[in-house]
């Protein structure tokens, strides 16, 4: 697997404002190709901890590991569980942390991995490459709970009319690859004068997000940066659909002190929670139109970052 492939989303700005310095520690919790790791190395004489959960993406950096030593180190494993993969390494905290959401391009480019339906493969999308797959999820699951997938993770109007077509065309026959899905997908949903995407999109962002829990995955992700987080550390959030933006713009605004009472006439809730991050960028960061038009896969990115108050590591 090549490691040129991937182009890393809003790498300067994501670098500024992590702002590596000679001696700092950072973790990249979202290895990838290594796109912001090289470049947080190459900025500063710092140290980085890469994790990434896709053996693919831990073996193909070895090379990269080897290049950077000792400054560089790889660990197999999900970005939620950093403060026990930091703990295992003897590291007690760090001064950044960032998080490339979702799938990388090389997941995405290589059919075999079944993220895409541009080139048709088997109905994977295991990152980690174990567990049930999306084959088992599309072909097992209740008409219900499908619907729910669409719904909830892909936000997919027609949910239900994509669960049902897919659950009569496998009484037929199993559904095994990318392209058998993407065409159900396409049928039921038919064609939108309003949408420029393929409409089977929005179902295959949901099986994926569904397939590698990744939204429960952000959830432990953010609440473990703030734990591993020196005071003064940054971190840096790229997203890439509303879902996720929605989850890191929530949890910032929750630990900074600006969740929003629900009603004016609503009662006292009692102590606020005292700050534990700085909200350093209360928009998201979007990418130039320079950037989109070398990588039209950025257009969507959103930048969250925040910083750790003295103190605050609940």
């Amino acid at each position: 697997m090549s490691m040129q492939r991937h182009v890393p989303v809003l790498l300067n700005e994501v670098v500024d404002a992590l702002a590596p310095r000679a001696g700092g520690r950072y973790l990249d919790g979202t290895f990838g190709a290594g796109g912001y790791t090289t470049a947080m190395l190459d900025r500063a004489d710092c140290e980085v901890i890469a994790i990434d959960r896709d053996p693919d993406a831990i073996a193909a950096g070895r090379a990269l590991a080897e290049r950077y030593a000792p400054r560089l180190r790889l660990i197999e494993g999900r970005f939620g569980d950093m403060a026990d993969l930091l703990s295992a390494e003897g590291v007690e905290d760090v001064d950044g942390v960032t998080l490339d959401l979702g799938v990388s391009s090389m997941q995405f480019d290589r059919a075999e991995r079944g993220f895409s339906f541009r080139n048709s493969g088997p109905l994977d999308m295991r990152m980690e490459k174990n567990g049930p797959s999306a084959a088992d999820l599309v072909n097992t699951a209740e008409e219900a709970d499908l619907a729910d997938i669409f719904w909830r993770y892909g936000e997919e109007r027609k949910s239900r009319r994509v669960a049902h077509a897919i659950v009569e065309r496998r009484r037929e026959q199993k559904i095994e690859t990318t392209g058998e899905l993407a065409e159900i997908v396409r049928r039921a949903v038919g064609p939108s004068a309003r949408d420029e995407s393929d409409p089977a999109t929005r179902a295959f962002q949901a099986l994926r997000i569904a397939v590698n829990d990744e939204l429960g995955e952000l959830e432990r992700g953010l609440a473990a940066a703030q734990s591993v987080l020196a005071p003064g550390g940054r971190l840096a959030v790229v997203s890439f659909h509303s879902l996720e933006d929605r989850a890191v713009k929530d949890f910032v605004r929750a630990r900074s002190g600006r969740t929003p009472s629900p009603s004016r006439h609503a009662p006292p809730r009692g102590e606020e929670q005292a700050a534990t991050l700085r909200d350093l960028s209360r928009k998201p960061v979007l990418p130039s139109d320079a950037e989109i038009a070398a990588n039209p896969r950025s257009r969507s990115a959103r930048l969250r970052v925040a910083e750790r108050l003295e103190g605050g590591r609940a």
